[in-house]
């Protein structure tokens, strides 16, 4: 990093309730001299509860191209400045992935302001295998790009996690209850830390009952599937475990991640990056 250059803090901030934000947080955007928010008018309700007042410029997915360098300069020029999302944690699912890279590109530092993530806290509370688990955000609307998608939520041996609006609920559920097994286990989370939290436990047939009473911010946690008929029972195994059992008859790492990738049906270079 050049000397005199500033810091880019990523701020989680709450998802519903206020008091989930940390004390670190609050600090970090008391200090830094700008805030980029991915909507100035509802970050300006923020500030205003804590009592914070700091010039905002906005950094939403429409300008985000544009905003990026304009940050990058005030950056360089020696200013802090915190990254803000309208909830939670900026960059997932949310404006803020393109600054981040473009300042790693250019030595800017980039620190991370822990707090709220949604796909966090309903994983954590679904009851579901939280050991291994793939995000996948928002299903894609283009009907190849989608299809993909539920292609690996079918297949998957990890836990899935999407989000999804209300409006679209519907559709979602319908397409998955075109792949999903009819006692495969999905957990819906709504309203995370906000006066409606609940959390509904089923199949997809008894989610899709209970569509006329779902509001507000989704997220979907769904099972791993089951190993099929034939299909190694070592696919059951978290992968520290799928190791051991190699590792029990002797054979090299080199082989065992072979072994695993072949026995996943996956790429042998995400076995080997897990197990670095």
């Amino acid at each position: 990093m050049k000397k005199n250059t500033g810091s880019l803090y990523i701020v989680a901030t709450p998802i519903g309730n206020l008091e989930d934000i940390t004390l670190r947080a609050l600090r970090v955007l008391k200090e830094v001299d700008l805030i980029a928010a991915e909507d100035t008018r509802h970050t300006l309700q923020l500030l205003n509860h804590f009592e914070i007042s700091k010039p905002l410029i906005s950094n939403h997915r429409h300008n985000e191209e544009e905003k990026s360098s304009v940050l990058i300069e005030k950056l360089k020029s020696g200013k802090n400045i915190a990254l803000v999302s309208d909830a939670g944690t900026p960059g997932i699912c949310d404006p803020g992935e393109e600054v981040i890279k473009k300042c790693i590109e250019e030595g800017i530092t980039v620190v991370p302001i822990p707090g709220a993530c949604a796909m966090i806290n309903s994983l954590i509370c679904s009851g579901i295998d939280t050991n291994e688990f793939t995000f996948l955000g928002f299903l894609p609307l283009n009907k190849k790009l989608r299809k993909t998608k539920l292609d690996e939520i079918e297949k998957s041996n990890k836990t899935i996690i999407i989000y999804e609006a209300p409006h679209k609920l519907e559709k979602t559920l319908n397409d998955l209850k075109e792949i999903l097994d009819a006692d495969r286990k999905i957990v819906l989370a709504r309203e995370i830390t906000k006066i409606h939290e609940e959390f509904i436990r089923g199949n997809i047939d008894y989610l899709l009952s209970k569509i006329p009473e779902i509001k507000g911010e989704i997220v979907l946690i769904i099972d791993k599937a089951k190993p099929q008929e034939g299909e190694s029972e070592l696919n059951s195994l978290s992968l520290d475990e799928h190791y051991k059992f190699y590792e029990k008859q002797g054979f090299s790492k080199k082989d065992i991640i072979k072994k695993i990738a072949k026995d996943r049906n996956v790429n042998k270079n995400e076995i080997y990056q897990y197990f670095i």
